[in-house]
């Protein structure tokens, strides 16, 4: 199946469910679909666009807008999110996630399934959050990401500087339905670099760091989370960290539903491109 060459064919604009690939970025997605879309519809001027970004280690559902459905993108975005969030305790990185190497280390004996299970039921419903330092979140006009790389040194922010950052501006958040799907408890270290730490062969991933922290044998849950808008599964896992006594970090993410899009009907990006075929005779 492909799409017609007339973009007014669609007075709503197109609107694809894509599983974003672990670490492209969601403008990487972007690029790609767009340059085919504008080959395709022969519109140099043609509007693509993404309704909620994914940072660049997680997978799953990015929503792309082609044309008149730009004008959709926010009404979309503001739609509560589904997502499977994999977190290990003992360890936190800058970025809460694996794009920054560990800076410190917590215990972490004392955590159990029945401990992790005990502390989620402290984050249902309205909450305030603080945004990751490493985010697209505007602070004053700047993005949180560019006032964080600025300050970021040798490996780690100093006292004064993290004082600094958290004049991010705290969110209000919902956590309507929050599950914990499994608990791999604390195994033996061990020098083999992990799964999660390998290059995946992609060109667009290749300037995406992934730290190993698989290889520390920490444990590890893997949780469901049903959220509104604006809210980081990276700041979550920190506070999940926190809230055991202990620090924590992302490893893994993947957002299964956006609004009514689920993971199951979303297109890789291969089969998206497929849709936009060039005559080029």
């Amino acid at each position: 199946m492909t799409l017609s060459h007339d973009i007014a064919d669609y007075p709503e604009g197109i609107v694809l469910a894509v599983d974003k690939p672990y670490r492209w970025t969601s403008a990487d997605v972007i690029r790609k679909l767009k340059y085919a879309a504008i080959r395709h519809f022969r519109k140099k001027n043609l509007k693509v666009g993404h309704a909620g970004t994914l940072d660049p280690l997680a997978t799953g559902v990015l929503l792309v807008c082609i044309g008149p459905a730009c004008r959709r993108a926010q009404q979309l975005q503001d739609h509560d999110k589904e997502y499977i969030a994999t977190i290990r305790f003992g360890a936190t990185t800058p970025s809460y996630d694996l794009e920054k190497e560990v800076d410190r280390t917590f215990p972490y004996a004392h955590i159990t399934q029945e401990a992790v299970q005990e502390a989620l039921k402290g984050f249902l419903g309205e909450q305030e959050q603080i945004a990751p330092l490493f985010s697209a979140k505007s602070v004053d006009g700047v993005r949180a990401y560019e006032v964080a790389r600025r300050l970021y040194r040798g490996g780690r922010f100093s006292e004064i500087d993290a004082t600094a950052l958290e004049t991010l501006h705290r969110s209000r958040i919902v956590i309507s339905e929050i599950e914990l799907l499994d608990f791999t408890p604390a195994r033996p270290a061990t020098s083999t670099p992990a799964a999660d730490a390998l290059p995946d062969g992609s060109a667009a991933s290749s300037r995406i760091h992934v730290a190993d922290t698989a290889a520390l044998g920490l444990p590890e849950t893997r949780i469901r989370i049903v959220c509104s808008k604006g809210t980081y599964i990276r700041a979550f896992a920190r506070d999940l960290g926190e809230a055991l006594g202990s620090g924590a970090h992302l490893s893994g993410l993947i957002r299964s539903r956006s609004g009514d899009y689920r993971l199951a009907e979303a297109l890789s990006v291969e089969e998206a491109l497929s849709l936009f075929y060039v005559d080029l005779a």
